[in-house]
């Protein structure tokens, strides 16, 4: 099986994150926000990985270094699933609409960490979530993780939709990286 655990502690947040991408999509996310638990939620439950994470965080400043962070952690425990990425279909792309919301997600098991964010985000704030910290998780995550991820918004006016749909189109696009559909290694360089 491809799973992980990982423990991260710092002056500004003690997290533990275990991760199994071969599992039925049962999350368990302590984050100190309500709001990103439940986007963590709808992210493992659409890529059908088993996802827990515990996080104690300075959330008294704010919830900045605990949501980046846990994509450093989270970023790390995929890269650990998959340093072997032989089988691997490696590429992912999911369109994944909300009600009036439509983003996509696109990603690739590259080795070369990169995020493109095109999202406009109506409100500053769903919940006591600052909705600019989504980047800030995506980046973070993508950069540790070794990957390349895409995440466009291509309409929406609700923000909780806008990220709810960004949140499942990532699951669902690293989902489709991560299928095994064979035994070869998909590029031509020989290594990833």
């Amino acid at each position: 099986m491809r799973s992980f655990t990982v423990t991260r502690k710092t002056r500004e947040t003690d997290i533990r994150i275990k991760l199994n991408l071969d599992g039925s999509g049962v999350v368990h996310c302590l984050s100190g926000n309500g709001f990103f638990d439940h986007m963590i939620q709808a992210m493992g439950k659409h890529s059908g990985y088993d996802i827990s994470i515990e996080c104690s965080g300075d959330t008294e400043v704010d919830f900045h270094h605990s949501a980046e962070d846990i994509g450093i952690v989270l970023g790390h425990a995929f890269a650990e699933c998959t340093k072997d990425k032989r089988g691997c279909r490696r590429f992912g792309t999911a369109y994944t609409p909300m009600d009036e919301a439509l983003v996509m997600a696109a990603t690739d098991l590259s080795s070369r960490p990169f995020l493109v964010f095109n999202a406009e985000l109506p409100a500053e704030r769903v919940g006591s979530f600052e909705t600019e910290l989504a980047e800030e998780f995506f980046r973070a995550f993508a950069m540790h993780a070794q990957i390349t991820l895409h995440i466009n918004m291509l309409y929406g006016k609700n923000t909780h939709h806008i990220l709810e749909a960004m949140f499942k189109s990532v699951g669902r696009a690293l989902a489709q990286s991560t299928e095994i559909i064979g035994d070869t290694l998909l590029t031509t360089k020989g290594v990833l």
